[in-house]
């Protein structure tokens, strides 16, 4: 007999978001935050890998954009968590790119935190608001095809 769990393993840990929209912007978050920690540490405490910068960069803006994707993924058809959801993840990796700037002093002279927050919130809000009139135009549909 193979038993199937029916969550994720950390879930009993984040129990105390019982809202799917919160817990997926959690743990996407989070995996955002992992991600941009070890690029700014590689980039700025290994300089024997210099000489890879540019597939370091590639390989953390995929992994990055992968995990960015997982809200709009799991939520494709519910423009309000996907919005929320989407918005929670940004606000952590926000929070830890503040976080990182205190350590870092030179990016925040590029980009500040609240930038890097804006500029996450308007592409999920794009997506929150494509999966909207998506939603719209299906539910039209149905109700068209029913006549």
């Amino acid at each position: 007999m193979i038993v199937v769990r029916a969550h994720l393993p950390g879930y009993s840990k984040l129990h105390v978001f019982k809202n799917a929209a919160i817990r997926t912007g959690v743990y996407a978050g989070l995996g955002l935050a992992m991600v941009l920690v070890a690029w700014v540490f590689v980039a700025n405490r290994a300089p024997a890998l210099e000489r890879f910068a540019l597939e370091r960069n590639i390989v953390a803006a995929v992994a990055l954009g992968l995990f960015a994707a997982v809200p709009v993924l799991r939520f494709w058809r519910l423009p309000g968590p996907l919005l929320a959801s989407g918005l929670i993840t940004w606000s952590v990796l926000a929070l830890s790119y503040r976080l990182l700037c205190v350590v870092f002093w030179g990016l925040a002279e590029r980009y500040s935190a609240v930038h890097i927050f804006t500029l996450g919130a308007v592409l999920y809000m794009i997506m929150a608001t494509l999966s909207w009139i998506g939603t719209c135009i299906w539910r039209a549909r149905e109700s068209n095809i029913s006549h």
